[in-house]
């Protein structure tokens, strides 16, 4: 049917070209096609009842007028009788001629009746066909409004059919009715219902393959199509329908793990696609010239990419597109710009935005991440090794432009959020901050491609993580500055919101975790950035807002994943020489921090604050994290040999933890504790042999407590066994044991072996930040800025070279940890005799020996040592105890360690997307999760928040299983800052070991 304006109309849904993109940006202004709707005729018929024209009000009239001369006929008659006389007519010819009267006077009557029908007739909006607005427009019918109740009916009978009528044909009109019925995402998520994909899925899974390649095809078309967006020619909301039905569709399709060859094949495969010449000729929506009839002889098809490697840059580009997600491009300038979105890295001004913009930025975003989340579908072992092909594909793209603008806008975007100015007064269900939503889908993306590890391929080499390898280059001081202030700002917002009196105000920013996380990713990968946070003392506000969040959730289980990560932040930072100096700086203030965190009564150092909060983290866990106690006292040993000035109370605490670490229930509970105590043990060495004469107060401490190092020195299994029997009576009498004793057979049997470690050492090459001009600066591809390769040992001078000695550490390798053997475990002397005779106990019994002979024994009996007491001990110039090697502590990955690591973060994500009536959509809801284990708990208090604790990302069978992490060391020349290559888990191999 040719259009108002005479010509032909291209046809907008194409659905007869199925997966293929126009890159042609011409649009046809004529078509030869001869496609037509396959219920045009009944279209027409239906809108033919409907017409009351000027026939019918010609039959009105004319009929009309029969009946006025009948009636007028009739009166005449009665009145004057009839013309001639008919005495003889019988009585049935009267009777006769009267019923052709009424016949003659009815018949017209009848005729008006039925002309005015239309009139009568209830108005038919064609609900029931699949009809495009284009459609619609040209024959003349309103357009459907998907907010009415039938028109959602309409939408759902169509779910049905997908499931219920098999081989619907890829040209069938049916399909155009997912992009162009739904007004929104709730739309698409709550009529099509996880039942209804899974049933299609199950039952007719070639019409889910054509529905997928239906609305991919579209919104090909729609990407290349010269006018997108414009509401009559392409409508941007036929591309967020789209997106919306890809982002319901693909949990369903992952989630089923029969179904992963199909899924390889179909979305990762070799297809063909047609022509753009062929793919005109079926461009008409109606062609009513069928005398002219033309048939393209052959069909032409070329080969194209596989299908989700075009739908994935197919959305990279609509992030920045023109009038989409950034502002109008001016004519004849590309459609696709890569403007990053905000101020801050790389980038001095920000673009305007519309509110638009941001949700159509949230809507992809939201599908790049579902696309991504096929590693929800994995367990924790397998990911490492697999990975998953859109992550690949994504991180793995060569091209820097698209890279650092993706970057840079995510980056931005997250760290320019200000929770103080845009947070909604009461977060609770009611409300909605569509910022915030925006935020959380570009910190999550982010860090999906940054922690994504690209797997080894055999036989080619494994492609590198441009996303990781760009951040790790970053190195302006002003880029910098911005990335910590982004996150400081995000990360204070709990701390400032415990002197509020607004219920609620506390859980605003729900995504504090991920920055962790993403602090994290930086220290690791840009040594620029380490330096910057450690010489700038930025790292004291970082260390401070870190073992917030530790002590924070560390009675929830399910934020427990959270605290773990806290604590191996803190050994990445401890690696650094000068962090640990430092931390000799006094702490003010302390009073102001939130309860949680407070300390009564502190006055000292940040060195005294780190050790008495990790002492609490231990002690007030009851063994709950136990998995995290190696990698807590690897930060105490990583800092032990720059420790100066360490208050008594501190002093106190690391004798407790030695105490009850020292203690024979604590040792034979469990065949790895003695590992616990030798690090513990190193540390307290370091501070004797490297500070001994700014540490009077721990050299006072340690000779009070003397009798355990002795008594240690003489351990045996049966002297063992007989102090624990005293200890049991002395508790039967209601006589109290040490803290971590009391508990030690249950929080051993839980230890598990964190990613503590290897133990390496090289030389500082953190100095000389450079910094530059530019608007945005990244360092060259030979600028080795980024730990991607493990550093080597630096040379040492003679009188500082190493001596390598193995700090002894447990190893994970089973897959049932030794650790959980604890009850079954059973000492033997032969197994003492393994350990006992390598605990580093030399130096504080030389120590002991030398001190104690010069100090009368009345003068230990105080707790705080009077000044002619310390004035001796500093005098005294100790024989035989020379400053080791500092042992250093790195944090080491494996690829159990990867896999706990990615759940955290999927985990995070799932957590975050639960809560629909906030903005979110809640993708994976009712999809069968591998990855972690899904925990659903009542909400927290008389608020409607969401409930606490949706997701236990990390359970504890996976963490238990992080294997081949040991607690390894290595000695470095004294004084230099040793770290490990935490860069190295990106690297060629996924066998992170060292």
């Amino acid at each position: 049917m040719p259009s108002r304006n005479g010509s032909v109309t291209p046809l907008r849904n194409a659905t007869r070209q199925i997966g293929s993109p126009l890159c042609d940006s011409s649009r046809p202004t004529e078509s030869p096609g001869n496609w037509q709707h396959p219920r045009l005729r009944e279209i027409k018929t239906r809108q033919a009842r409907l017409v009351f024209d000027a026939s019918n009000v010609k039959v009105v009239v004319f009929n009309g007028a029969a009946v006025l001369l009948l009636l007028g006929l009739r009166s005449f008659v009665v009145a004057n009788g009839p013309p001639f006389s008919v005495p003889l007519l019988a009585t049935d010819f009267k009777s006769l001629l009267s019923g052709l009267y009424s016949l003659c006077f009815l018949l017209p009557l009848w005729n008006i009746f039925v002309a005015c029908l239309p009139l009568m007739r209830p108005k038919d909006d064609f609900s029931d066909i699949a009809l495009t607005s284009e459609q619609r427009e040209i024959l003349d019918i309103l357009p459907l409004v998907m907010g009415a109740s039938d028109s959602k009916l309409v939408f759902k009978k169509g779910i049905f059919r997908l499931s219920e009528e098999r081989h619907i044909p890829a040209d069938d009109a049916y399909w155009t009715s997912f992009w162009e019925l739904p007004e929104s995402s709730e739309d698409v998520f709550s009529l099509f219902s996880p039942a209804d994909i899974r049933r299609t899925r199950d039952n007719a899974r070639e019409n889910l393959g054509t529905l997928i390649l239906a609305v991919t095809s579209r919104l090909f078309i729609l990407r290349h199509h010269p006018s997108f967006p414009d509401p009559e020619l392409a409508p941007e909301r036929d591309a967020l329908n789209c997106i919306r039905v890809i982002t319901r569709l693909l949990p369903f399709v992952y989630e089923k793990e029969a179904l992963q060859p199909w899924e390889e094949k179909f979305f990762w495969g070799q297809r063909r696609k047609r022509t753009r010449r062929a793919a005109i000729a079926s461009e008409v929506l109606f062609d009513e010239s069928q005398e002219a009839q033309v048939r393209p002889e052959t069909v032409e098809f070329e080969d194209a990419r596989p299908l989700a490697e075009e739908l994935i840059d197919t959305l990279i580009d609509l992030l920045f597109f023109s009038d989409l997600t950034v502002p109008a491009q001016p004519q004849g300038k590309p459609k696709v710009s890569y403007t990053i979105w905000q101020s801050g890295v790389g980038c001095n001004v920000s673009i305007p935005t519309k509110k638009e913009h941001e949700s159509n930025r949230c809507e992809i975003l939201r599908l790049l991440l579902t696309l991504c989340s096929q590693s929800m579908y994995m367990s924790p072992s397998f990911l490492p090794q697999k990975g998953t092909r859109a992550l690949t594909h994504i991180c793995s793209s060569p091209d820097k432009q698209v890279v650092l603008s993706v970057l840079c806008s995510l980056l931005n975007t997250t760290l320019k959020y200000n929770p103080a100015s845009w947070r909604v007064p009461y977060n609770t269900l009611v409300f909605k901050d569509p910022k915030q939503v925006l935020v959380t889908y570009t910190l999550q993306f982010l860090l999906a491609v940054l922690l994504y590890p690209i797997p080894e391929q055999d036989g080619c080499p494994t492609p590198k993580n441009y996303f990781r390898h760009f951040l790790g280059r970053l190195h302006r001081p002003q880029d910098f500055q911005f990335i910590v202030d982004g996150m400081t700002r995000i990360l204070n917002q709990p701390l400032q919101a415990n002197a509020s009196y607004i219920p609620g105000t506390q859980s605003s920013v729900r995504f504090a975790p991920e920055i962790i996380m993403l602090f994290w990713e930086i220290t690791q990968c840009n040594k620029r950035f380490r330096s910057f946070i450690i010489d700038t003392e930025r790292a004291h506000d970082f260390t401070i807002l870190v073992l917030f969040y530790a002590l924070e959730y560390k009675n929830d289980a399910s934020k427990h994943g959270v605290v773990r990560m806290c604590a191996f932040l803190l050994q990445t930072l401890s690696v650094e020489k000068n962090y640990g100096i430092n931390l000799n700086k006094t702490f003010e203030a302390q009073e102001t921090l939130p309860p949680a965190i407070r300390i009564s009564g502190f006055r000292g150092t940040y060195a005294d604050f780190l050790i008495q909060s990790i002492f609490k983290l231990i002690t007030s866990s009851q063994g709950k994290l136990s998995a995290i106690y190696p990698a807590l006292l690897a930060v105490i040993n990583n800092i032990a040999a720059y420790l100066a000035g360490l208050s008594a109370v501190t002093c106190s605490k690391i004798m407790q933890l030695f105490t009850s670490m020292s203690s024979p229930s604590f040792l034979l509970a469990n065949e790895t504790n003695h590992a616990l105590l030798q690090s513990l043990l190193e540390s307290m060495n370091a501070i004797v042999e490297h500070q001994y004469r700014k540490n009077a107060e721990f050299v006072y401490a340690v000779l009070r407590n003397r009798k355990r190092f002795e008594a240690l020195r003489g351990f045996t299994l049966e002297s063992g066994q007989q102090e624990i029997e005293r200890r049991n009576r002395r508790r039967k009498e209601g006589v109290s044991a040490d803290t971590l004793e009391s508990n030690s057979t249950r929080s051993s049997a839980e230890i598990v072996q964190s990613p503590l470690t290897s133990s390496l050492s090289r030389v500082s090459t953190l100095n000389n930040v450079p910094e530059e001009d530019a608007t945005f600066a990244v360092g060259d591809d030979e600028d080795d800025s980024d730990d991607e390769s493990r550093p080597t040992p630096a040379p040492s001078s003679p009188s500082e070279n190493p001596s390598r000695s193995s700090s002894v550490a447990p190893h994970a390798d089973d897959d049932v940890p030794r650790q959980l053997r604890g009850g079954a475990f059973e000492p033997t002397g032969a197994w003492i005799d393994s350990w006992l005779p390598e605990l580093p106990l030399h130096t504080m019994l030389a120590l002991i020996r030398q001190i104690t002979a010069l100090i009368p024994r009345q003068g230990l009996v105080a707790e705080s040592p009077s000044s002619a007491i310390l004035h001796k001990i500093l005098s005294v110039r100790l024989v035989g105890v020379d400053p080791s090697p500092i042992r250093v502590h790195t944090f080491e990955w494996s690829p159990m360690a990867l896999g706990w690591y990615e759940s955290l973060l999927w985990g995070f994500i799932f957590s975050s997307e639960m809560q629909v009536a906030k903005g979110t959509a809640g993708i994976w809801n009712g999809t069968h999760i591998k990855l972690f284990r899904v925990q659903e708990t009542a909400p927290e208090g008389p608020t409607l928040t969401s409930p606490r604790g949706a997701v236990d990302a990390v359970g504890s069978n996976i963490v238990s299983r992080i294997g081949s992490i040991n607690l390894r060391g290595a000695t470095a020349a004294s004084g230099a800052s040793v770290t490990g290559s935490p860069a190295a888990r990106r690297g060629p191999s996924p066998s992170w070991n060292a």
